[in-house]
């Protein structure tokens, strides 16, 4: 079998890093193509033996993109396409179908309650998203959450699947070694309490609740953000009005693991050496953060998280939803920090999402599409 994969852009983010993980898995000759920003995922895929295209798309509404994509899904002599995120499934649909290959999967990632990949759900957004949809073969949904969405827009329940997105979980196994050279990496104090947070930074996932958080907690209080977006300076800003400025350290964007010519600790490192993973953000699609720091062993508090939502209660004890601002979240984690270290114990829910699982629910997927068949995807 052989497959291609279209995404938008290969920086550094949660979809983009799961496709590198989950092509790891997949028994299956799989190429990619990006159609803007080769980031460091990609240099990855390459390293993995993977091979990568650049589309060189220069926005939304490069049409000349279409047929270079269409050219090159038909010299490639592709059995299937598999299409993630927005702009990727739109173009990366239509380029298959006019390419003559009309087994089409597409993984939706990000859609929230009220916003797709930071697009508000607008009428617009929402047709366009249905039209390229039909020219699908089926919608893989990365929760029952996501799920559940996507029928509310209108896409028709038999055409969804839903196939969780996987970790490999003994990758994040806590590490006293790391969690000593991170932190001295990044200035943070060993005896300190490192509340952590991980992802874009954007309005939507309201770190800015963390940084107010921190300043109603003592001093030995430190917090740790990993990940880079147009938020950097406002968070800042707000972390100096606030006089706890000293007390923030912002990594930019890391990878799982660090490149080979990359000195700085990458995110399996930074997991360890935090106390406590915090996620406030409010839409969530699956919560891949959590379930990671979950596997690095930390206590989690978080505003929504289907991965663990859609589980049994007793899936994540260490995990817990906090609603609410600021106050909410300090209150919390003064709560975790007068209890002390805990043992760094992994809960089932991370176990449930195992790469490996989800790849051979996606092989599975592959076979039934390509056969023609409309079977109910494993889900052993």
């Amino acid at each position: 079998m052989k497959a291609l994969h279209v995404i938008t852009g290969l920086g550094v983010g949660g979809a983009e890093q799961q496709l590198r993980l989950l092509l790891r898995h997949l028994p299956a000759q799989c190429d990619v193509v990006t159609l803007t920003n080769p980031g460091p995922v990609a240099a990855g895929l390459a390293a993995d033996g993977v091979r990568v295209t650049h589309l060189g798309m220069t926005g939304n509404r490069d049409l000349a993109a279409l047929p270079r994509l269409t050219r090159l899904i038909r010299d490639g002599g592709y059995d299937l396409v598999h299409t993630h995120l927005y702009r990727a499934c739109l173009y990366g649909r239509l380029a298959a179908r006019l390419a003559g290959v009309r087994t089409v999967v597409a993984t939706e990632h990000s859609i929230g309650a009220t916003r797709l990949e930071g697009r508000p759900h607008t009428a617009s957004v929402r047709g366009l998203y249905l039209a390229g949809e039909r020219l699908g073969h089926t919608t893989v949904a990365v929760s029952p959450t996501v799920a559940e969405r996507l029928r509310h827009w209108g896409v028709p329940g038999q055409r969804i699947r839903v196939i969780p997105n996987g970790i490999d979980a003994p990758r994040f196994r806590y590490d006293e070694a790391l969690r000593k050279e991170a932190r001295a990496e990044h200035g943070l104090p060993q005896d300190a309490f490192v509340v952590g947070g991980v992802g874009r930074l954007a309005p939507g996932k309201r770190f800015d609740v963390l940084v107010r958080a921190l300043a109603l907690l003592p001093g030995d209080v430190w917090l740790l953000l990993v990940g880079g977006g147009p938020e950097e300076s406002v968070l800042l800003r707000t972390a100096r009005d606030l006089g706890v400025a000293g007390r923030v350290v912002l990594t930019g964007e890391r990878p799982y693991l660090p490149g080979p010519r990359d000195r700085a600790p990458g995110l399996v490192a930074l997991l360890s050496a935090m106390d406590v993973l915090a996620s406030p953000s409010p839409e969530e699609s699956f919560g891949l953060a959590v379930v990671e720091a979950l596997a690095a062993g930390l206590p989690v508090l978080y505003a929504s998280c289907p991965a663990v939502e859609d589980l049994p209660r007793d899936a994540a004890p260490g995990a817990r939803r906090v609603t609410g601002g600021a106050g909410a979240y300090a209150r919390e984690l003064l709560r975790l920090r007068s209890a002390g270290p805990a043992e760094r114990a992994v809960p089932d829910v991370v176990h449930h999402y195992d790469i490996a699982r989800t790849a051979r629910q996606l092989m599975d997927l592959y076979t039934a599409a390509l056969s023609g068949s409309n079977l109910e995807v494993s889900s052993s």
